[in-house]
């Protein structure tokens, strides 16, 4: 079937229509051109109590384009009876294709608290014998649930509700965020953390989930690709530390005028190279675009 062209100024990745099926949401109607779409309505979702995978496809071998992370709120563009929900990261706005058993329906119970451990457990009990019953991640968001916190052996714990609605104990140093005023000191904690494609968290990242994350840390909100990042922050010349610099498809934070931090898969974790020393350096130094900086 012959599908028009879509206008140019929509981006797949942030605009959810298929011309094959001619299936859009909402807000895009009148953008569109021919005539015979159907139109959905979003409802609002949240992400369990796992990290939920967001794919290119509605199919388990699609590459993975984001990751959503436990809490974290969404919207539900469509739900496909073969088991596919078509999904939104609402802090984002990205696209992406979910398993809908990794979702829920209703908003977590109890006060928000963010996980501020780059990564972390949660625990049947007010132990670290207990046995553990969720994994957190930096960003990740529980129920506080009530009753008092428990001291045991020095240490403190917090009574929560995990995303998905289970009651589950964590240490209270997870849930205590340090304050963070420099970018490249936060991205530099994650060095070692495995490369994964798509990845958001320190259980694996790719290279603007980690600069994503690293201005999150300072409440600047980042698009999710190195593309749309660079777009969103203002060219500079001579980078500073904590600036951000590019490269066709990818993005890593500046240490200083010449080293920068990244999660690469050259080396398949997040590393520090400088640019122009050695041959991975002296092809990052070839391929650079640009710098950029937070401009408020």
């Amino acid at each position: 079937m012959f599908s028009p062209p879509v206008s140019p100024d929509l981006d797949p990745r942030l605009h959810a229509f298929d011309p094959v099926r001619q299936l859009a949401e909402e807000a895009l109607r009148g953008r569109l051109p021919g005539e015979g779409w159907r139109y959905l309505t979003p409802r609002p979702g949240w992400v369990g109590g796992a990290r939920l995978s967001l794919r290119a496809r509605p199919e388990e071998d699609a590459p993975q384009v984001t990751e959503a992370l436990p809490g974290e709120a969404l919207e539900v563009v469509e739900e496909r009876e073969e088991g596919w929900a078509w999904v939104r990261t609402r802090h984002d706005g990205y696209l992406g294709w979910a398993r809908p058993e990794g979702l829920g329906f209703s908003e977590p119970p109890g006060e928000t608290r963010t996980v501020s451990a780059l990564r972390g457990h949660a625990f049947a009990g007010p132990r670290v014998s207990r046995a553990v019953v969720g994994e957190l991640c930096f960003g990740a968001r529980l129920g506080r649930r009530p009753g008092e916190v428990v001291t045991e052996g020095g240490r403190r714990w917090v009574p929560v509700w995990l995303p998905g609605g289970d009651e589950a104990w964590v240490g209270e140093a997870a849930l205590s965020p340090a304050p963070v005023a420099d970018a490249a000191d936060f991205a530099l904690r994650f060095l070692e953390t495995p490369y994964v494609w798509g990845g958001r968290s320190a259980w694996g990242l790719d290279c603007s989930g980690l600069t994503q994350l690293t201005f999150a840390a300072l409440g600047r909100a980042l698009p999710r690709d190195a593309d749309q990042q660079q777009a969103a922050l203002a060219a500079v010349g001579v980078p500073e530390r904590g600036d951000l610099a590019f490269f066709p498809g990818h993005v890593g934070v500046m240490l200083d005028g010449r080293r920068m931090v990244h999660a690469n898969a050259t080396r398949m974790r997040v590393s520090v190279e400088t640019l122009g020393e050695g041959e991975y350096g002296e092809r990052l130094a070839r391929e650079l675009t640009g710098f950029g900086r937070w401009a408020p």
